[in-house]
């Protein structure tokens, strides 16, 4: 209650000053705010300042409230002084010296005349106990006292809570005002807080558009900024629409900000939807109807689901669900799974946003395949970035830029460098990365459940595919390929099986234009 009032105190000089502003809205949210005045009068003169935290133990009424309680108080806080006084009044009215008002909690309040001075009890001193030297006596006066201060403290506790009750239930009687005026405030309250980060962090005002185009000059991270010293965050651009930069396929090294990046792009777009300044030189913003992310990686161990599974399940929502006027953020697609297989469903994904007949969504598009960088050029739409970094003999420094191009390196051995993995497994790392590329790279493929339906059904299937990397010094003529294609049981191949051979071949040919 005493919080409320504070902030109740505060609405007259509130509307003083919005009575000021020009703003058609903020004038709106001025004629909404009522001072309450009544209800701040009300818990002023009823509650103390500073009440204790239990309600039900009294000390919450203000003096002069209400005369019960004052004269309660009075009691529970003056009982010794009056019986000071009546026990001074009695020994000069009776000449009894040593008499003495004394308490327990079996008798109570009692006045004790030892034996010497019995003859001096006068006839209004009632006997309440004899003991061996001395005897206890009660006036109505002395009883009257005790029954006051006694009874005081748990009728000031009881009458106390019952007042505090009431306040609040009529405070509570004006809850559509307060509510109403709450409402302004907390409009009042976004706007300035917008405008107050807006200033202090050089924010500027985007400029909104309904025909798509997001344009972003030297965004930043209205986060991460704050996170890095001495205004080193790097700023980027970011420009997508919905015809020739419908899709950005953004390649690089991890830690090197692509997920940064790709965060404050969409968060721009939020700010600027919610009526804020944004966080950039410059910005024209498309109006979209969502925004989908699939960003990190988790698993859901209690419904049983691998991290594999989680990825899939948020794909699918976004794939459904999305429109054309939507905005997708989605990082490392496929990575839970085999190589072939995440590559498969990252292009396919691709291959359905970018159809403007299936989605056509504008997209940030994450990625450690670089083969997906191919697809700029043969699907319209879909363009490459890069986040640009510096190579110095064995290390690397993230520039933090986004430039067009896809990365021709993931830089791993670097980046486990950077986190702290011992040299000797960097160096055995490399070692193995060596022999690797110099060497030709079988993988099997498992068998499917079309496989098996063949056999099944004596149907003649392929043999399992192999794939090999090719390397440089192979050779391979175009006649080899031809003689392969014409030889391959098309109508019995199995999906994987097609995606597998495709990719053989094309590793063949790019390593023949190389030699």
């Amino acid at each position: 209650m005493i919080a409320f009032k504070t902030s109740l105190a505060m609405l007259p000089h509130i509307k003083y000053i919005m009575k000021s502003l020009a703003s058609p809205l903020l004038h709106a949210l001025e004629e909404q705010i009522d001072e309450l005045t009544d209800v701040h009068d009300l818990i002023e003169s009823s509650i103390i300042d500073e009440p204790p935290i239990i309600i039900r133990e009294g000390g919450i009424i203000k003096d002069g409230y209400n005369e019960e309680v004052d004269r309660l108080r009075s009691a529970k806080n003056d009982g010794k002084s009056w019986l000071a006084k009546l026990e001074a009044e009695e020994r000069e009215k009776t000449g009894i010296k040593n008499l003495r008002v004394k308490y327990n909690k079996v008798f109570g309040y009692y006045l004790e005349v030892t034996n010497s001075y019995k003859d001096l009890v006068p006839d209004y001193f009632m006997r309440k106990q004899t003991l061996t030297n001395a005897e206890r006596y009660i006036t109505p006066e002395l009883k009257e006292l005790e029954d006051t201060i006694l009874g005081a403290e748990d009728r000031l506790v009881s009458l106390e809570y019952g007042l505090y009750v009431e306040v609040r239930s009529q405070v509570a009687e004006q809850i559509v005002r307060i509510q109403e005026t709450a409402k302004a405030i907390a409009g009042l309250d976004v706007f300035a807080s917008l405008a107050l980060v807006a200033e202090r962090n050089n924010y500027v005002k985007p400029s909104i558009n309904e025909r798509g185009v997001i344009e972003i000059k030297n965004g930043r991270h209205p986060v991460v900024e704050k996170m890095i010293p001495n205004d080193m965050f790097i700023p980027n651009d970011t420009c997508l629409d919905n015809g020739k930069k419908l899709i950005s396929v953004i390649t690089g090294p991890n830690m090197a900000g692509k997920s940064t990046y790709m965060r404050q792009s969409a968060l721009i777009v939020l700010l600027a939807q919610i009526g804020s300044f944004v966080p950039a030189e410059s910005a024209k913003i498309g109006l979209v109807d969502r925004i989908f992310t699939r960003v990190g990686a988790s698993d859901d161990l209690a419904s049983g689901q691998s991290t594999f599974m989680v990825e899939m399940t948020e794909v699918a929502n976004i794939l459904r669900n999305a429109t054309r006027n939507s905005l997708l953020v989605l990082d490392e697609i496929g990575r839970g799974t085999s190589t072939f297989d995440g590559l498969s469903i990252a292009w396919a994904v691709i291959e359905h946003i970018s159809n403007p007949k299936l989605l056509g969504a504008k997209t940030l598009f994450a990625t450690h395949y670089h083969e997906l960088t191919e697809l700029e050029g043969k699907i319209p739409g879909v363009n490459n970035y890069c986040i640009a970094v510096k190579e110095q003999g064995d290390d690397i420094v993230f520039l933090r830029k986004i430039i067009p191009g896809g990365a021709d390196k993931s830089y791993g051995i670097q980046v486990a460098r950077l986190a702290g993995v011992p040299e000797s497994v960097i160096n055995r790392a490399k070692e193995l990365a060596e022999e690797l590329a110099n060497s030709d790279i079988t993988v099997h493929v498992q068998e499917t459940a079309s496989d098996k339906k063949a056999k099944k059904n004596k149907v003649k299937k392929p043999e399992p595919v192999e794939l090999d990397q090719m390397t440089l010094y192979d050779t391979v003529s175009d006649a080899d390929i031809l003689k392969e294609l014409q030889e391959l049981d098309v109508p019995n191949m199995t999906p994987m099986d097609a995606m597998n051979t495709l990719y053989r071949l094309q590793s063949k040919l790019k390593n023949r234009w190389q030699v």
